[in-house]
């Protein structure tokens, strides 16, 4: 008799599964395990750790409930190897499976593991297509072709079009594809922000936590209090909390920040969708369904589904057909080591130490604060590649390779060489004192240009076009800026390039 071994991963966490399909109760096992390499490969934050192992424990339940038999390896089974060859090969030993089925994973490294398995274990192992997706790896390298660049705008489109999100016939919903200049809003002093969803811990989560504490004592980030959902079913809550409460202001203020306000009008559903408790299309289906309905602007919508069917499918294209020489590119040759503070949050910059905060405390920031205060600072200040992309995946509880490597490496540091964007995403310290009140109190000022008082993004914002000149001053998107740096006076820019060096030397 025929018997299979599905082998489900920890982000993997879908009943849909493509390595599930088919599955026969009667006679095939689900092997789910935790283990000490995935949990440490990085340092992972440790409210990401007990998310993955609750979350899995949950979802082995479910399936047990279904009389679908479990091969369930915990952290603390003695008989661990805490890899998943190792753990593979014990389980293809207990249960003689004639073949194994997985689904392709999210990270390089995986994939070249189940490379291994094909040749090693005496039986046919069969890696099927992750169809949560809605752009297969395929599809994407099919539609990437010989292009040099990649754009965003023109894959999103593609994807409308394919889903028919948001359309009306061949046309876009309200005449137009994209409506981000209508979500650049600063957040009035006296809007409502909504309260958000957050879970207690049940007695499966209790134990996890417990477990995490003792095991992962010295990774980054605080354990409590944690309030991620563990289940489908309360990811499920968490959606229908942020279409009702949060989606009608995410588009006009997607972009702002406040102290002490972690979680404004986002999504807060990044770590669901990537563990796979929810899926792209059923996301996408509820938002676009909330605007027919008239309950949530299209600027609203159309800039959350932008997210996910245009950001979140592009960069995992990007990262299947590029790698793994993707992740070797350094094309602003960055080399300063990761400043301390990036894991301490001791700065005297209270945008940095704001992020960070959050990032600690609840193993999140929405993408703005990544992208334009952590990220912004890494690419100014010529953080290396490597250990910035590490910080960003060891962080996040939403943060795998796939999604992590190219918004860091492409749209943070340009070190592709504006394969996925057009032109750096910097900034002065204007553009953070517009979009939040980080800067109300802080010890610098960013009106200040220069001097120890200055908000050091403004002059490290000069000083990086100066260095990077010979590179970026071909790039058009870059001309302005370039035309502004012409005319300065000789002084000036020794003025910044002094400011600069003083304070590049004070964090090393």
């Amino acid at each position: 008799m025929s018997r299979s071994l599905r082998f489900v991963l920890g982000d993997q966490l879908t009943r849909g599964l493509s390595s599930l399909a088919g599955l026969d109760a009667a006679n095939d096992i689900v092997l789910m395990v935790e283990v000490q390499a995935e949990a440490t490969y990085v340092r992972h934050h440790r409210q990401k750790i007990a998310f993955l192992f609750s979350a899995m424990r949950h979802f082995a339940e479910s399936l047990r409930l279904e009389g679908i038999t479990v091969d369930y390896v915990r952290l603390d089974d003695p008989a661990n190897t805490h890899s998943f060859t190792g753990e593979l090969e014990r389980a293809v030993a207990r249960h003689a499976p004639t073949e194994v089925f997985v689904t392709e994973p999210g990270e390089w490294r995986v994939w070249e593991m189940m490379l291994d398995w094909r040749e090693n274990f005496g039986i046919p192992v069969h890696i099927r297509a992750d169809d949560r997706f809605i752009c297969s790896r395929d599809a994407f390298a099919a539609w990437a072709g010989e292009r040099r660049q990649y754009r965003m705008e023109f894959f999103y489109r593609e994807m409308r079009r394919q889903t028919g999100l948001l359309m009306a016939g061949d046309e876009p919903e309200g005449g137009q594809w994209n409506f981000d200049h209508d979500n650049r809003k600063p957040l009035p002093e006296e809007i409502k922000l909504p309260p958000r969803l957050r879970f207690e811990p049940d007695a499966v989560t209790r134990d996890v936590l417990d477990l995490v504490a003792e095991h992962f004592a010295d990774h980054f980030g605080d354990l409590e209090p944690f309030g991620w959902g563990v289940t489908r079913h309360e990811a499920l809550a968490a959606l229908g909390d942020f279409i009702a409460h949060g989606l009608t202001g995410f588009g006009d203020y997607q972009d702002a920040m406040r102290k002490g306000e972690d979680f404004l009008f986002h999504g807060m559903i990044s770590p669901y969708l990537n563990a796979g408790l929810l899926t792209a299309r059923e996301v996408c289906e509820r938002a676009e369904q909330a605007w027919r309905q008239g309950k949530a602007p299209l600027n609203a919508v159309e800039g959350f589904i932008r997210q996910i069917i245009g950001w979140r499918e592009f960069v995992r294209g990007i990262y299947w057909t590029r790698m793994p020489d993707y992740a070797r590119t350094n094309h602003l040759n960055a080399t300063r080591p990761l400043p301390a503070f990036f894991w301490t949050g001791e700065t005297e910059m209270t945008c940095l130490r704001e992020c960070i905060r959050t990032s600690r405390q609840h193993a999140y920031a929405h993408h703005i604060q990544r992208l334009m205060v952590t990220g912004n600072f890494a690419l100014l200040a010529g953080i290396a590649p490597r250990e910035i992309e590490e910080w960003y995946l060891i962080v996040y509880a939403d943060a795998y390779e796939w999604v992590e490597l190219p918004n860091v490496h492409g749209m943070v540091l340009h070190a592709d060489g504006g394969l996925l964007g057009s032109k750096p995403y910097a900034a002065s310290g204007a553009y953070i004192d517009r979009m939040s009140d980080y800067c109300g109190g802080c010890v610098y000022d960013p009106a200040v240009k220069h001097g120890p008082k200055a908000c050091p993004f403004n002059f490290l914002y000069w000083h990086f076009l100066i260095g990077n000149e010979a590179v970026l001053t071909r790039n058009p998107r870059m001309a302005m800026p370039y035309r502004t740096l012409a005319k300065m006076t000789a002084a000036r820019k020794d003025a910044i390039i002094a400011d600069s060096a003083r304070f590049l030397a004070e964090i090393a």
